[in-house]
């Protein structure tokens, strides 16, 4: 039993299929190329896509010198506040040194002798009798 390998069922020499002969048909393909662009084209697509680029640059710079100015100008509104808030704390300074009370507690302080506000005495201008005599008390009145 020759035909018989590892197992029951016997082999048919009949069904046993020729190696096939494969055929390879080689084709030739052509391919065509395209001509380039002329150079006056291609010239003009650089200009076009450096003119697009300028544009985009200026607009990109104006937008960056307009974030700046925006930047300063807040940041001068901020100092501007706190200067005002510091004005308003010196006005307040100013009102609480510049009050009756505190400036006679320091005129007691430094020594000085708080008369009474009855005491009050007026002073006159001497009246002329004539004006030759008026010349002479004014000359006198001026003179140290």
């Amino acid at each position: 039993m020759p035909s018989y390998i590892q197992g029951n069922l016997a082999l048919d020499r009949k069904r046993t299929v020729p190696a096939a002969k494969v055929k390879i048909k080689e084709t030739t393909k052509v391919v065509y190329r395209n001509k380039s662009l002329p150079t006056q084209e291609k010239m003009l697509y650089l200009f076009t896509v450096l003119l697009c680029v300028l544009v985009a640059g200026v607009i990109i710079w104006r937008y960056a010198s307009i974030y700046q100015m925006n930047a300063s100008i807040l940041k001068m509104q901020g100092e501007i506040r706190e200067i005002q808030a510091q004005n308003s704390a010196l006005k307040q300074e100013v009102e609480k040194l510049q009050s009756p009370d505190r400036l006679k507690e320091e005129a007691v302080r430094l020594g000085f002798n708080l008369d009474d506000d009855k005491k009050v005495s007026l002073v006159t201008p001497a009246k002329p009798k004539t004006s030759t005599s008026s010349s002479k008390n004014t000359k006198a009145a001026s003179k140290p």
